[in-house]
């Protein structure tokens, strides 16, 4: 039946894309890189209206998406670009502007189907949303907002309620670039695909679970957002907790996106909320010299936890977390350490047998390794580490630039790639009790793995370590 639960809508294909931000910095970085790669690709055939304060026209868009095309390392093929050249205008005006509207409305005559896409700061969420409310503009179409979505938990909830009086939840979709990232997909079918490992993927089996989302990389030129952010807020509420329901979730009923968003839901329901006492939270020397950063700044720039899930499954499994700018290395990845065996057979007094880890890499390098022990060919030494595995790019090609799944997605209406809003709601109330501590955070040198204090959280005996590739050739 198609009014079960689990049973997503229908929802509608657009046949234009209008763009707010389309000038800004995550258009420039992200999106406009994706469009093009969606019309090389023949996937997105419909008019691009981008809407901006700006004294641009047409071609002066066009020049700046080549110019942002080019930036991203992209090969161009001219008859490709040309094709997304020509879907290319732009709408110029103030946001706050009832004109504004009344252009992108005359803009968009004559299509039966919109999606409008809003690449801009969240404090305008709610002013473009009513805007084009009042201008008849969110009928017959959809709205898909940028995270962050809220800054805690009453925000989101507020913000939810304000932009659906203008759009019902068949009709706004909340981005996780995260929830893009097929090899953040291939947590679940590598799960549930594969009964090698899901028998083993429960507390019996499993010792811990670690999830990094390390970036060798400083704030730079984002100080002033940053500032108001924080590491926690930047990627831990939403990417790394997302990660960790992929990991942690129940196979759902049905191959869709809505029994997928209620079993995330029921695992993100029983993990506890995070506690400060088994928090850690660090900030690089040098980071409150950042233009747009305050002298005095208490956010984190580094964050490291030990997290629980109170179910069937995980009673008992600690999850850690850590997440940080200008670290060692840069790797987003979960090694999941499996449980030694009940007698060390071939090990010695001095060598214990290593456990065998599973490894997932989902940014940069991704792909699956496990590490398992093997004999040493000389008698009496013990066993040895091999790691056997998959190199995605190697086996499977080009991977598909998260923000190309997602503007897919909103142009032909496919939630899978959007955060369901009740795990949203979940991600804030594990948060919340480690929101804006009055403790300043702990210095840590650039270049390192973050303030020690992070590698004696209760119950943690190391931390796995990341290499710049998952397999070192």
């Amino acid at each position: 039946m198609s009014d079960t639960l689990l049973s997503p809508p229908e929802l509608e294909r657009s046949d234009a894309l209008v763009l707010f931000g389309i000038t800004g910095d995550l258009a420039r970085k992200m999106l406009l890189p994706a469009l093009y790669r969606l019309t090389e690709s023949g996937r997105l055939t419909v008019p691009v209206i981008g809407v901006a304060a700006t004294d641009w026209d047409d071609d002066a868009l066009r020049r700046h998406a080549r110019e942002a095309v080019v930036a991203a390392g992209t090969d161009i093929d001219e008859a490709a670009f040309d094709r997304f050249a020509a879907s290319l205008s732009l709408v110029a005006g103030d946001f706050t502007d009832d004109a504004t509207f009344s252009r992108v409305r005359d803009a968009v005559a004559g299509f039966d189907f919109v999606t409008h896409y809003l690449a801009i700061p969240p404090s305008l969420f709610t002013t473009v949303a009513a805007s084009l409310a009042a201008a008849g503009l969110n009928r017959h179409s959809r709205l898909v907002v940028e995270k962050p979505f809220g800054d805690d938990l009453a925000s989101a909830r507020a913000l939810q309620d304000e932009l659906a009086a203008h759009f019902d939840d068949d009709h706004l979709m909340r981005v996780d670039h995260f929830l893009g990232n097929r090899a953040v997909e291939s947590l679940m079918v590598s799960r549930f695909a594969n009964t090698l490992l899901a028998p083993i993927w429960h507390r019996s089996y499993v010792d811990n679970v670690q999830i990094s989302l390390a970036e060798d990389f400083d704030v730079a030129d984002r100080g002033s957002f940053y500032d108001q952010v924080g590491c926690l807020r930047d990627v831990v509420q939403n990417h790394m907790l997302q990660v960790l329901a992929f990991l942690a979730m129940d196979p759902p009923s049905a191959t869709n996106a809505r029994a997928q968003g209620l079993e995330k839901w029921r695992v993100l329901h029983a993990t506890r909320t995070m506690d400060p006492a088994e928090t850690v939270r660090g900030q690089y020397d040098g980071y409150r010299d950042v233009e747009g950063v305050d002298p005095g700044s208490t956010t984190e720039t580094y964050f490291a936890t030990r997290m629980f899930i109170d179910n069937w499954r995980w009673s008992g499994v600690p999850f850690y977390l850590r997440s940080g700018k200008a670290l060692a290395v840069t790797a987003t990845e979960v090694v999941v350490e499996l449980r030694k065996p009940p007698l060390e057979l071939f090990g010695g007094a001095s060598t214990k047998t290593p456990p065998n880890l599973i490894r997932f890499r989902v940014d940069g390098d991704t792909g699956i390794r496990a590490d398992l022990m093997v004999s040493k060919p000389e008698k009496n030494t013990g066993p040895m580490t091999v790691p056997i595995g998959v190199d995605f790019a190697r086996v499977l090609g080009r991977q598909e630039l998260p923000y190309e799944n997602i503007l897919y997605g909103a142009v032909v209406g496919d939630p899978e790639c959007f955060a369901f809003f009740p795990t949203v709601l979940e991600c804030w109330r594990i948060v919340e009790p480690v929101l804006d501590p009055a403790e300043p955070p702990l210095r840590y040198a650039p270049g390192s793995w973050g303030p020690q204090a992070a590698d004696r959280l209760p119950g943690l005996r190391e931390w796995h370590e990341l290499s710049r590739c998952l397999f070192d050739d």
